[in-house]
């Protein structure tokens, strides 16, 4: 690439193909004294091509050196099934109707014979061939059984406010144009520095050329002319879009290309570097030695090797120094790498017309599963690599008394260790759902798009400006009417003053 130099690779080494009279000069002199090392080294070759063509030589003599013969195989590798191995399948596949897996009926028969005899492909191929031949008296299989409805199960709410609470972590970006559409991505993705996708405009009606029938204004043959004007100028727009699309495919994969060989040159640098930090600390290693070993030697001896340890100290310091220029070079290689990347990456958001995000910051929604009120909104500057610590801290500032049970997911912050500790201290159940049925923690996950959507009109740069942007929210989504409908059309504040003044009477 132009922005780093390929660290040379060592070559494979290249050996001459051997010629007619080299190898008439190999059996000649193996033939005369019996030796094959002696005969290869006369003739510059190895040892391997006197056993290659011998086979040759001893069947047609040296006539049959002259020319080489086809390098492809003559045979197939793999020896063909007998009959008595097919017979042995097809009589296991029948006797055992409970054991009639491939691997099964391989392992059996290797435990007959004591050796591989046939492997599991073959093994499905006799089987699939006799089938198909009809030398198989199998019962027709029964119908698919129909899927099983899955039962409309009731949405289930907590009857007291403070009871339960739902919690889910998203994340957004560091900083935000409320012109442009919020980047969304979850949280595992924006861990792993994916790049967000740009989210497809829905169509237009009023893109529809059918429309054109619906003014009455227009005879019939106006509306049939304009009619298929649109459709041509449609079509024509198409085919440039099209285009379009396909030079930006072009174009992600040449980006792609060159993240791979960027990866690949960066692999290779780091294992020259594994090798070169271990020849180094063997290299100190033996320098320490070489220093505790003169320390306990006598004066006499240290005044005897004096010439020999000041070259030791001679070449210790080169070698420091030489050390100290591979740090700084390796130092400017790494910056070098990083705005290669950096490049590549904001090609790619360019391409994609969506902005860069490499910063996100995370948000812990907290909502009551009766009232539907926001408890609180904790802000994480450690964006997606939140730990379970910083959660526990946050909750524990501001935790209500009385919660019973937290729905949550399965995320690696909620199953760890640090938030089991807490669940048990304030003497709460932990509820984690289902994998892949996000639906029961539905509550947290509609709270995160309402939240979403929200900032998508909003801008801020930097966490402070966000923290007092979900402040606002706080108080906008509690005091306005939701629309679910155990509250109807009651706001979450409202609502949960109902409550107590109910439970109070």
């Amino acid at each position: 690439m132009n922005t780093i130099q390929d660290a040379p690779v060592p070559l494979r080494p290249y050996f001459r193909p051997t010629t007619a009279s080299q190898r008439e000069l190999l059996f000649r002199v193996a033939e005369a004294t019996g030796n094959v090392s002696q005969a290869a080294r006369q003739a510059h070759m190895g040892r391997s091509t006197y056993y290659y063509w011998r086979g040759r030589y001893l069947a047609n003599g040296l006539a049959d050196l002259a020319q080489e013969r086809s390098r492809a195989p003559k045979r197939t590798r793999i020896a063909p099934v007998s009959e008595g191995v097919r017979a042995e399948v097809l009589a296991y596949y029948r006797e055992h109707p409970d054991e009639r897996g491939y691997r099964m009926i391989a392992n059996r028969l290797r435990q007959k014979h004591g050796w591989p005899v046939i492997g599991h492909t073959k093994v499905g191929e006799i089987i699939r061939a006799a089938r198909a031949a009809g030398q198989l008296d199998e019962p027709a299989s029964p119908a698919p059984a129909a899927p099983t409805p899955r039962p409309d199960l009731p949405v289930v709410h907590a009857p007291q406010p403070g009871q339960t609470v739902h919690i889910d972590l998203c994340v957004v970006p560091l900083s935000h144009d409320g012109a442009h559409d919020l980047a969304s991505m979850s949280l595992n993705a924006a861990a792993k520095g994916a790049t967000p996708d740009p989210q497809p405009s829905p169509p237009s009606a009023s893109d529809c050329p059918g429309r054109v029938f619906a003014n009455q204004e227009l005879t019939y043959a106006e509306q049939m002319r304009s009619y298929a004007q649109q459709r041509q100028a449609k079509r024509a727009s198409k085919g440039e879009r099209k285009h379009r699309r396909r030079q930006k495919q072009a174009a992600r994969q040449a980006l792609d290309a060159q993240s791979d060989e960027l990866r690949v040159h960066r692999r290779h640098q780091r294992q020259v570097r594994r090798q070169e930090d271990a020849a180094w600390r063997k290299r100190r290693a033996a320098h320490r030695a070489a220093v505790q070993q003169r320390r306990q030697q006598s004066p006499a001896e240290r005044r005897a090797s004096r010439a020999q340890w000041q070259a030791e100290q001679e070449s210790w310091s080169a070698a420091r120094q030489q050390r100290r220029q591979q740090v700084e070079q390796r130092r400017a290689e790494d910056a070098l790498w990083r705005q290669a990347r950096q490049n590549i990456r904001n090609a790619l958001a360019a391409l994609a017309q969506v902005p860069l995000v490499t910063v996100w910051l995370a948000i812990l929604v907290v909502v009551d599963s009766a009232t539907r009120c926001c408890l609180q909104l904790p802000l994480f500057i450690t964006g997606p690599h939140v730990t379970a610590e910083e959660i526990v801290a946050a909750l524990r500032a501001h935790w209500p008394a009385g919660i019973e049970f937290v729905v949550s997911d399965n995320g690696a912050q909620f199953i760890a260790q640090a938030f089991a500790c807490f669940a048990a201290e304030m003497e709460f159940l932990h509820v984690r759902i289902a994998p892949h049925h996000p639906q029961t923690n539905g509550l947290a996950e509609r709270f995160v798009l309402t939240l979403k959507q929200w900032l998508e009109k909003r801008s801020w740069n930097g966490p402070d400006e966000l923290a007092a942007l979900l402040a606002e929210f706080i108080a906008y989504y509690n005091d306005r009417p939701h629309q679910a409908a155990e509250l109807k059309g009651l706001s979450p504040n409202e609502y949960a003053t109902r409550c107590r003044t109910c439970s109070s009477c």
